[in-house]
């Protein structure tokens, strides 16, 4: 435990200064009251469904473990051949669960004009993402069997390593699943060069996903690894009304993300919380015979899933400081807190994000500073820089 506080201490510190305090802002000034009133209303609504999606999971995952077992009786498939089907089994149990949910979220973005999928169009969409990462548990649960069957309970070490590989080899491949096209718009293309000069990278590819048709909702996201490293742009983030300023803060931040390593930074967190939780799915899988046995698979879904929730504070305050520091290296290589706080009330009009959402929110699913907390980084920025 003493070698997983000394990683997390050396993982904390962030380009943002220490002693920076963020203004007070008044979101209706900033935002406008009539759309700050709409993100409300349009944010209670996902509010609802995520916790009662959760309590979906969660029931029906308990149930799982409770009764899952008893497939193992009728089962000639061996002990690990039963606990993969056990856990394929599993997998498509949680998909059907959260489908209802995913079309209720679906059809209220719908209704709230930020979506034009049909239902149809929305449920095949993104099946090669789910597909690989339905292979990828699938193949860290076939791999940590065979160690728990060689092991006994010393397995979970060696199994935190194999989590770990298989996230870190997640993200390699994760920009291959994405269809994209290269970046034409040439001046944008001349600020990333002058970016990755600033910042200390090179040779970082920006493509452009085509989404205008589905949604008018605005983003922009760094991913891979090595030869993988990109930056996508929806292609409505390069569309009205986004101006060329917003685009440049956008890049910037995005760039930033690579230049600071959050990605391997990432994955680094996710070894500090694997190692632990390996073991307490040990622990846990015990009164099963282990996570060898296939009687131990339905259980250890559930335990997964709750560690996964408890384990969400820590990961998602990650998560906002890394993108805190993001957007402070993007002030710090553009110089224009304008265009960011701008570029947040461009994402509060085509997204209807809650520019103050409840702090529980914050805390379970947070992953980014809230838009209002964003504006009030620029602003702190260009006080600090006058």
């Amino acid at each position: 435990m003493a070698a997983l506080a000394v990683g997390a201490a050396l993982l904390w510190p962030t380009a943002v200064p220490g002693d920076l305090a963020l203004p007070e802002i008044d979101d209706g000034d900033v935002f406008g009251a009539d759309l700050v009133a709409r993100a409300e209303r349009y944010r209670r609504f996902l509010y609802a469904d995520w916790v009662l999606a959760q309590v979906a999971l969660l029931a029906t995952l308990w149930l799982y473990a409770r009764r899952g077992a008893a497939f193992t009786r009728e089962s000639a498939a061996g002990p690990i051949g039963t606990g993969m089907l056990l856990g394929m089994l599993g997998l498509g149990i949680v998909w059907l669960v959260q489908l209802p949910f995913g079309l209720a979220a679906h059809w209220w973005d719908r209704r709230y004009e930020l979506s034009e999928q049909g239902y149809l169009e929305w449920a095949v969409d993104g099946w090669a993402v789910l597909a690989a990462e339905f292979l990828a548990i699938s193949v860290a649960l076939l791999v940590v069997m065979a160690l728990a069957r060689r092991f006994g309970d010393h397995w979970w070490l060696p199994g935190a390593a194999v989590f770990a590989l298989v996230a870190t080899l997640f993200t390699f491949v994760a920009p291959y699943l994405y269809a994209t096209d290269p970046l034409e718009d040439e001046s944008l293309l001349a600020s990333a060069a002058e970016f990755e000069r600033e910042l200390g990278i090179s040779d970082i590819p920006i493509r452009v996903e085509d989404v205008s048709d589905a949604t008018d909702r605005a983003n922009a996201f760094a991913f891979g690894m090595g030869p993988s490293r990109r930056v996508v742009f929806w292609d409505t983030m390069l569309q009205d009304p986004f101006d060329a300023g917003e685009q440049r803060v956008v890049l910037a931040h995005e760039l930033a993300h690579h230049s600071e390593q959050h990605l391997p930074e990432g994955l680094a967190w996710f070894t500090i919380v694997a190692i632990p939780g390996a073991w307490i799915l040990m622990r846990v899988t015990r009164r099963r015979g282990g996570l060898g046995r296939p009687e131990a698979v339905p259980l250890a879904l559930l335990v997964v899933v709750v560690l996964q929730l408890a384990l969400s504070p820590l990961e998602n305050g990650v998560s906002r400081r890394l993108e805190a520091e993001a957007d402070w290296k993007a002030l710090e290589v553009t110089r224009e807190p304008e265009a960011l706080e701008r570029l947040m009330v461009g994402f509060a009009e085509t997204s209807l994000g809650d520019p103050s959402p409840p702090g529980w929110i914050r805390v379970l699913v947070g992953t980014h500073p809230s838009l209002g907390d964003r504006v009030a980084m620029a602003r702190a920025w260009a006080a600090r820089n006058r």
